[in-house]
């Protein structure tokens, strides 16, 4: 253990380099696959289509995935899921190039690409607990919502340029290379692997699936927080689709007010992140999380008040917004990191990412009549007003404030 929290940041941010630029190739494919269905079909079914090729791996699958992780070599899985999304992105580009891809060509390989992506944000994520000590944990949380927030800023004109330059197999090609390169630093990183139980190995997948259900469900703190991000993600989740239609229709807005909007909400959360890194946060990291819950909340409350003449002051709310967003997030995965088993973290970190993700497509069903009724300023301020109640009740239950030491798990 000391010689691992004596090394741990050269090996760290090795390995989170290689990943940093294979997630940049992926974005940079997304914008340009997303882009081309658009000019192609310009149909909303076809883009609703990909998206749900996105979207349901995650939501359905992630339990599964999650159990698998957590019974099989992170290292390896990692180096699978990289080869796969290389491998099926190679067959995509000589399509295009051959001029024979068709539109189901890009759903199935989306879908592909989404299933990988699920297996390998589940094992890097399970292996940062064991790469990284606990005390640094929100820091280095802090410094991949900053790369998030970074790559969103640079991916969508970045994308752009290069398909400007580039038929769409240079574009493909250019995943292809951050992939292999990627595989090529985890090939030469050592991962730890978690100490699992005694005749751990006889158990089944189902068995082993079970069980992460049955660590959820006795975690009282975990199961009150998850319903927490289950009801705040049901009316967050709808304001970024939203908002293309609000700055139209409420500041009567064109794209520059829409780009500038988008711009400045990723900017906050890249500055958001580097914060969190440099930081690291309150000790009680849930607190930093729902601190942060609240002034979110709040500039949500604004956006859904701001009279149609002030656009800055929205613009304002909304860097806000996303300065928040890291600091809650990497937070809130920091407290998890720090109080869940190392051979869990798989099965654990995706259930709480499908319960999350599992109210989205519901509150989208729910959200467009309701603007279309009530206006769009409503829901908003309904997410502003429910996040700051969440966060404010979260600091007087006892089992989320002290999640980090009511796991009953714990020894």
């Amino acid at each position: 253990m000391e010689n691992r929290n004596k090394n741990w940041g050269a090996r760290f941010f090795t390995l989170w380099t290689g990943q940093a630029l294979s997630l940049l190739g992926s974005q940079l494919v997304q914008f340009a696959i997303i882009w081309y269905l658009t000019k192609t079909t310009n149909s909303a079914t076809t883009l609703a289509i990909a998206s749900m090729m996105g979207l349901l791996p995650q939501v359905l699958l992630s339990p599964f995935i999650g159990t698998w992780v957590d019974r099989g070599n992170r290292r390896s899985l990692l180096i699978a899921a990289d080869l796969t999304v290389a491998a099926f992105t190679v067959v995509l580009a000589i399509l295009f190039t051959l001029d024979l891809v068709q539109i189901w060509h890009i759903y199935f390989v989306l879908l592909i690409r989404a299933v990988a992506g699920g297996f390998h944000q589940s094992a890097f994520g399970a292996s940062v607990v064991l790469l990284v000590p606990k005390d640094q944990l929100a820091r280095v949380q802090g410094f991949n919502q900053a790369l998030y927030g970074g790559l969103s800023i640079i991916s969508a004109p970045l994308g752009a340029y290069l398909l400007s330059v580039l038929p769409m197999q240079g574009i493909l090609s250019i995943d292809i290379g951050t992939a292999l390169l990627a595989v090529s630093v985890v090939f030469v990183t050592q991962i730890p692997q978690p100490e699992r139980g005694k005749g751990a190995e006889e158990f089944t997948f189902w068995q082993d699936f079970a069980a992460g259900l049955r660590y959820i469900k006795a975690w009282r703190g975990l199961v009150i927080s998850i319903g927490l991000v289950m009801g705040i993600n049901f009316f967050t989740s709808a304001t970024e689709p939203l908002t293309p239609l609000f700055i139209t229709n409420h500041f009567d807005g064109d794209a520059g007010k829409l780009g500038l909007w988008l711009s400045l909400f990723s900017a906050g959360a890249l500055l958001g992140g580097a914060i969190l890194g440099v930081w690291g946060g309150f000790k009680r990291k849930i607190g930093t999380a729902l601190f942060g819950l609240i002034f979110m909340g709040l500039s949500l409350v604004v956006v859904g008040l701001v009279r149609s003449d002030m656009f800055w002051v929205g613009l304002v709310a909304n860097t806000t917004m996303g300065i928040c967003l890291p600091i809650i997030n990497g937070s809130f995965g920091a407290t998890l990191q720090t109080a869940i088993a190392p051979e869990m973290q798989g099965r654990v970190f995706a259930f709480v990412t499908s319960a999350a993700m599992l109210v989205s497509p519901i509150a989208l069903i729910i959200a467009g009549p309701f603007a279309d009724r009530f206006g769009i300023q409503p829901w908003f301020l309904i997410a502003g007003c429910t996040c700051v109640l969440m966060g404010i009740i979260g600091f007087f239950i006892p089992s989320v404030m002290n999640i980090e030491e009511s796991n009953p798990h714990s020894n």
